[in-house]
């Protein structure tokens, strides 16, 4: 029964509840293998505990058999082939033959079944012997059965435990990136704020460009704006960007002309890059590996503004936000919908 439920979730898709209960199967597995070696060794030792017993008895008839059965031998051999042949002629009283016949004849039967007897004792003790061996033979391997029942079920613990361990660190994780994440924008929004109070009018404005703008690097977006899932545990944060999937070291270009109002390491965010586009617009361009713009300097659109760097997820993408009056908003309304 929960073989097949073990055989079952292998062969299906892998997830974290699935491991769990997949590793709290192989334990009980484990614990079921580890009671039935202890019923077997349990039962194997009584066996052999039995033969034991048996043996010793038989050991001690065939001990008590022999020197009566040594002494006939003895004689026997003395008297040699035609011993009793010489009992029947050690009298010439004819009239003791009869009786002393019949006697000879009782000493034979009670040599042959006393030799006979010892015969079956010694055979015994040899079936009694082998059975011994044979159960010490079964108790030995039903230890080890054992051990490696036992030594099962201490990896399918632990292997659970592990996985608890790791998920634990995980959440831990996840709620640190989270918080660190927060700060971050955080820090933007006062970066931000600075800028803005800088800010100029260009010549030519973002704003009639919504929903035309050219993609700062052709990509998948792997992580949209607004409420999303920041780890496997169902942590939710407020994206305020987009990333988009592109290889590491690829230009990542201005959407508009604009001023580089700040370029420079941003932590949560690898090197970022922020250009004034005037009236309070702002893009962002983030998870660069270095930026090729310093900042005061003048952008037209299309120019490179650094090169896509890592994630902290760990994947080659670029961070790209849009802010217009000081608000962010969601890229995918900005960006040409013939580039997506």
């Amino acid at each position: 029964m929960l073989q097949a439920e073990a055989d079952r979730l292998a062969a299906q898709a892998r997830t974290v509840f699935g491991d769990l209960r997949r590793l709290e199967l192989e334990r009980e597995i484990a614990q079921q293998r580890v009671h039935q070696a202890e019923v077997d060794l349990a039962r194997v030792t009584t066996a052999q505990q039995q033969a034991a017993r048996r043996l010793k008895a038989i050991e001690a008839t065939r001990v008590a058999q022999t020197p009566g059965v040594a002494e006939r031998l003895v004689e026997l051999s003395k008297r040699g082939r035609g011993g009793y042949l010489q009992l029947l002629l050690a009298s010439d009283d004819v009239r003791a033959f009869g009786r002393l016949s019949r006697g000879v004849a009782a000493v034979a039967e009670l040599d042959r079944v006393r030799l006979e007897t010892h015969r079956r004792t010694l055979a015994a003790e040899q079936a009694a012997l082998a059975a011994a061996n044979a159960e010490r033979s079964a108790v030995a391997a039903a230890e080890l059965a054992a051990r490696q029942a036992r030594a099962s079920l201490d990896t399918a613990v632990a292997a659970r435990g592990r996985l608890i361990d790791s998920l634990d660190r995980q959440r831990d994780l996840a709620a640190q990136y989270v918080s660190e994440l927060l700060g971050a924008q955080a820090q933007i929004e006062r970066t931000l704020a600075t800028a803005e109070a800088s800010s100029s009018t260009l010549a030519l404005p973002i704003r009639p460009f919504r929903g035309d703008l050219p993609w700062p690097v052709a990509g998948s977006v792997v992580s949209r704006f607004g409420r999303a899932s920041a780890s496997r545990f169902g942590t939710v944060i407020v994206r305020n960007g987009i990333d988009v999937a592109a290889a590491e070291g690829t230009g990542a270009r201005a959407v508009h002309e604009g001023k580089v109002a700040f370029a420079a390491p941003f932590a949560g965010f690898g090197v970022l890059v922020i250009v004034d586009h005037g009236a309070a617009a702002f893009t962002l361009y983030g998870h660069l590996s270095e930026a090729l713009v310093t900042e005061g300097a003048v952008v037209k659109g299309g120019d490179v503004v650094g090169n896509v760097g890592v994630s902290p997820a760990g994947e080659a993408a670029l961070y790209f936000e849009v802010r217009i009056d000081g608000r962010p908003v969601d890229p995918l309304q900005w960006l040409a919908r013939r580039s997506r």
